[in-house]
């Protein structure tokens, strides 16, 4: 279990200091895309970067089918750690490795055979089909990188160490950053260039945290032969990684959804909201990450027992998020346009976008308060009812954004998702009252 210099050491400093290295690995992460953006946006032009953004919906499906379950298979093994029962930690691992493998490898063939057939589904504008095609299909081929770094970075951070994704995705980030200066700016391969050095970083990182894992964390090692399936250990793994994979493979479609949506305002608008939700995404980084963090000292806390340090956990980093939030609100309004600027953006193009971070940024705060509250709940093993009104919440969105559309025009995306946020937080409050009720904790 992660322990603070004594027991009566602030919930806070534990907190910023298994959360720091978790946010500067997630930034690390998306400055991929950002990179990829960038250099295509400054190098090609609007319609190159508009191709990338307008795959990033489906992208993500793939990423978050497999990030959702180690994310939940994390939280399970986080409370194995912290109940002292380690030694099914590397069992819980290898046989994972051999599921997950498999299943990514099935997900990459799909991807990148499908593509065409799903960009056309989405409505992809014809001026820039043939560019996202490429990009999309040579990026899929990194899932199976992705599937076996996100195991062992969702492993390793459940028993305490957030510093090793950090150090995997600042290799990658180098990589992907030179590579995509020679590939795009001096070869001339475009789109094809930027999706190629993505993959090549993605390797990179995988190789960087296995070799980590192996050297650095005992608990972890295993042998490779016929002895790495434990399948008594595969039903109650399940339990806890089947619900937010299933959640965030809801998710990931509802927001290709929202994608062909989106695509019917025009390229301009794709370019704008798609380069806006870059920017966003590496922002909120401090909310998702301090989220994570709440889980995972949560699992560990209640893993042993201690459901008073658990409910300390949500109430210090509660507090947190709200002030994060409210800075992080500041930044975007402030500087939000001149960050879609960056990448190559005409005027038009910085203007939507800037028109979207204002409508959106208000919200912050009910995301960050309803991060929180699911950090809490998903860390006590309540990962089912997470997923569900996950559910929930998107189908909320997804309304929202066909019904006030004659409203709010194409801004409607960001008034839908914070109604969605504001059903979220509701419901995880709801759940947390109920809890506490019962349990009589922080009383």
């Amino acid at each position: 279990m992660i322990h603070t210099k004594s027991d009566h050491e602030n919930m806070v400093v534990a907190l910023v200091k298994f959360c720091t290295p978790l946010v500067l690995s997630g930034i690390l992460q998306q400055l991929y895309n950002w990179v990829d953006a960038f250099i295509v946006g400054n190098v090609i032009g609007e319609k190159a970067l508009a191709a990338i953004g307008s795959v990033s919906s489906i992208n993500s499906f793939y990423v978050m089918l497999i990030t959702g379950f180690t994310t939940g298979l994390a939280i399970y093994t986080a409370q194995k750690f912290g109940s002292g029962q380690t030694d099914d930690i590397s069992k819980i691992l290898s046989t994972f490795i051999i599921i997950t493998g498999i299943a990514a490898i099935v997900i990459a063939v799909v991807a990148i055979t499908a593509s065409p057939y799903v960009l056309a589904i989405m409505d992809t504008p014809q001026d820039i089909f043939s560019w996202a095609k490429d990009y999309l299909q040579i990026i899929s081929a990194g899932v199976p990188f992705l599937a076996v770094y996100n195991l062992y970075a969702a492993t390793i951070r459940s028993v305490g160490d957030s510093r090793a994704p950090f150090l995997a995705v600042l290799v990658s980030s180098a990589v992907n950053a030179v590579l995509d200066i020679v590939f795009v700016a001096v070869f001339g391969w475009g789109v094809k260039g930027a999706a190629l050095a993505t993959v090549i970083a993605q390797s990179a990182m995988t190789v960087f945290i296995v070799i980590y894992a192996v050297k650095k964390h005992t608990i972890l090692n295993f042998k490779i032969g016929t002895e790495m399936f434990h399948k008594n250990l595969v039903a109650r793994s399940m339990a806890f990684g089947v619900p937010p994979m299933l959640q965030s493979c809801i998710n990931s479609f509802g927001n290709m959804i929202l994608q062909g949506f989106m695509n019917g305002f025009g390229t301009a608008t794709v370019a704008a909201i798609t380069t806006a939700y870059r920017v966003d995404c590496i922002v909120l980084l401090p909310v998702i990450n301090l989220g994570s963090g709440i889980s995972t000292l949560v699992a560990q806390n209640y893993g042993a027992g201690d459901k008073k340090k658990a409910w300390k956990v949500l109430t210090a980093g509660t507090g947190m998020m709200i002030i994060v939030s409210l800075l992080l609100t500041a930044v975007i309004v402030l500087f939000g346009g001149k960050m879609i600027a960056l990448f190559g953006a005409g005027e038009e193009v910085v203007a939507i976008g800037t028109g979207f971070f204002r409508s959106l940024a208000q919200f912050y705060v009910i995301y960050g308060i309803a991060m929180a509250c699911r950090g809490y709940v998903e860390g006590l093993g309540g990962v089912l009812y997470s997923s569900i009104i996950g559910v929930v919440a998107l189908s909320a969105r997804i309304a929202a954004s066909f019904a006030l559309k004659g409203v709010f025009g194409n801004m409607v995306i960001a008034y839908a998702e914070g109604i969605s946020w504001t059903l979220l937080m509701t419901l995880f409050i709801a759940r947390i009252a109920k809890v506490r009720k019962k349990d009589r904790i922080g009383l």
